[in-house]
């Protein structure tokens, strides 16, 4: 995996206000339980209340799960919004039937592999390449918002706007997560005048702590969205209006045209699931590589005892660190669009391929070079080509009063995206998660840029089923390329180890990034460092995990406990 330890500092940037420990206590936070019939966990409490209003009103979670996105691209603008895209997961409450819905962003038709390359054939500064036209994807969140909508939605399309609109229109307060990220990401935050003008005071500083902020255009851009639906984002007029500023702000390559965004759709794809001991779990498949990631982790860790090991466990940790660099050597060579290229799903988490990468791990000694391995159905001469590394995101959980159950991740890649700021919102960055490169070696890199193709992305939102296809677990999380490793972790933490969702989410947290092992400061993992060191893994930082993580967890009486991320709860109360 080509990301190294200069990349964690933007990484945890991106996640501006994460704490280092996982030791904040929750008492006094509103909003993270919901006692009526459903249950609602995401990043933030405002977008969280959003959920519940609409559950209160008989929505189901497709809806109350649309109201959060809403109000996300509100109270959140540094990590997702309308101006971007996402996942969703949703299961049948009824027949426990599972559907997944794609609505990552796509390139220009005319975009080309050398996107990002300058005449000479050498990647473009960082600069122009991400704060630039050049980054933006066509933006997919409310194709995917009205497709779910039209197919599992309960209550009228324009209720979900309501409480992002009182949200933007009448303003809310603002938190040391959005101030420090504002403050963190000057250039960038503050690249567009209309942005500006809304989050920053006429000393270029960001507004100060506890102001109210108020987004009027937004809560147009929402009312129109309200009143005429998709069109008022997909329509010819806005459409035009839409590519022309985006084409306006793109110095090279393929522009964006009013007929990409026209022609944009939300897609229905097939779910990456897989049997981890008595357990199902289902997630997003390509172009996310975050279910393939997950199942795989699981899969080459079923033959260990980590019940027996348990959290405190040197060993469990090693075994778990080697699993997932063993399935993050198959996602950089295969995982991409699988629409443009031949991804081997169905190869990458086949029971006997990943019994034999399991084989690999040894609960002794740390693998010196892991190695992408060759699954069934695998296609040859894939090379594997430098990118961005993702960072911004957002996860949210719903369940609804009949059992149907929603996993949702959204985003606009960095945080504020590409700083392009449009009717009240951030545009996405997300075309920097393609590679830079189109090859690598001589040979074709499965995620490099093409015409329509949406980028490879980490996203993981998940469901957990028992061994009688009752839902148990609704996750998932935001951190970019740590996103696999920190569902993974969880999910081990409540079917492994036995722990409520909010304990799960708390656990510590460890990844192998190239040969460099991250490892959260201030946790009982880190009293493990010379136990870790003795196993192979010499190569070790301490710092802060640079992770976000929501769930939903079945409690043993029936009801749901809502778990949100411990390491942002004294950041995001207003």
């Amino acid at each position: 995996m080509r990301i190294f330890p200069s990349l964690i500092a933007p990484l945890a940037l991106a996640l501006a206000g994460c704490a280092t420990t996982q030791t904040i206590p929750l008492e006094g936070v509103e909003n993270l339980r919901f006692n009526g019939s459903g249950a609602v966990s995401s990043a933030d409490p405002r977008a969280t209340a959003a959920g519940e209003t609409i559950l209160a009103q008989g929505g189901s979670a497709t809806d109350a799960a649309i109201a959060v996105m809403l109000a996300l691209t509100v109270v959140e603008p540094q990590s997702s919004g309308i101006g971007g895209g996402g996942f969703m997961v949703r299961a049948d409450g009824q027949d426990g039937s599972l559907v997944t819905y794609d609505g990552r962003e796509t390139a220009p038709a005319a975009a080309t592999p050398n996107r990002f390359l300058d005449e000479s054939g050498k990647v473009l500064p960082r600069e122009p390449r991400v704060f630039s036209g050049l980054s933006v994807g066509v933006p997919g969140n409310v194709a995917l918002a009205a497709k779910a909508h039209a197919e599992h939605g309960k209550l009228p399309w324009a209720k979900l706007f309501a409480p992002a609109i009182a949200l933007a229109e009448d303003g809310f307060v603002m938190n040391r997560r959005l101030y420090e990220s504002l403050n963190g990401n000057k250039g960038r935050a503050d690249k567009s005048a209309a942005a500006k003008a809304v989050f920053f005071g006429a000393d270029g500083n960001p507004l100060p702590l506890g102001s109210t902020i108020r987004v009027p255009e937004l809560a147009a851009t929402f009312r129109a969205l309200a009143a005429e639906g998709p069109q008022a984002m997909y329509g010819s007029t806005s459409a035009t209006a839409l590519a022309a500023y985006v084409a306006g702000e793109t110095p090279q390559d393929g522009r964006m045209t009013a007929a990409d965004v026209t022609g944009y759709t939300s897609k229905e794809r097939a779910p990456v699931c897989a049997r981890y001991r008595v357990y199902r779990v289902c997630g997003m498949g390509p172009p996310s590589s975050g279910g393939i990631a997950v199942a795989q982790m699981l899969g080459q860790l079923e033959r260990f005892d980590l019940a027996a090991l348990g959290p405190d466990s040197p060993q469990f940790w090693h075994l778990f660190i080697e699993s997932q660099r063993l399935a993050y050597a198959d996602r950089e060579l295969y995982s991409g669009d699988a629409d443009f290229v031949d991804v081997p799903v169905t190869g990458l988490v086949d029971a006997g391929y990943l019994a034999s990468r399991s084989g690999l791990i040894s609960p002794e000694a740390r693998i010196a070079k892991p190695q992408a391995g060759v699954p069934p159905g695998a296609p040859l001469a894939r090379g594997d080509g430098p990118e961005e590394p993702e960072n911004g995101t957002t996860h949210f959980a719903v369940v609804d009063a009949a059992g149907n159950a929603v996993s949702y991740t959204s985003t606009i890649e960095g945080a504020f995206g590409s700083g392009l700021h449009w009717r009240g919102f951030y545009l996405n960055n997300e075309l920097t998660d393609f590679t830079l490169t189109p090859e690598a070696d001589g040979k074709p890199v499965a995620n490099r840029v093409e015409g329509g193709k949406r980028p490879r992305s980490s996203m993981a939102p998940t469901i957990v089923y028992d061994a009688n296809g009752k839902v148990v677990l609704v996750i998932g999380a935001a951190g970019g390329p740590t996103i696999p490793v920190t569902v993974a972790r969880a999910i081990i933490g409540v079917l492994d180890f036995k722990l409520g969702a909010q304990d799960a989410l708390a656990l510590p947290f460890a990844m192998s990034f190239g040969d460099m092992l991250l490892i959260e400061e201030g946790t009982t993992l880190a009293a493990m460092k010379e136990q870790l060191i003795a196993l192979g893994h010499t190569s070790i930082r301490l710092g802060p995990a640079p992770i976000k993580a929501n769930a939903l967890g079945l409690r043993a009486d029936g009801t749901w406990e809502a778990a949100t991320e411990p390491r942002l709860v004294s950041v995001v109360t207003p």
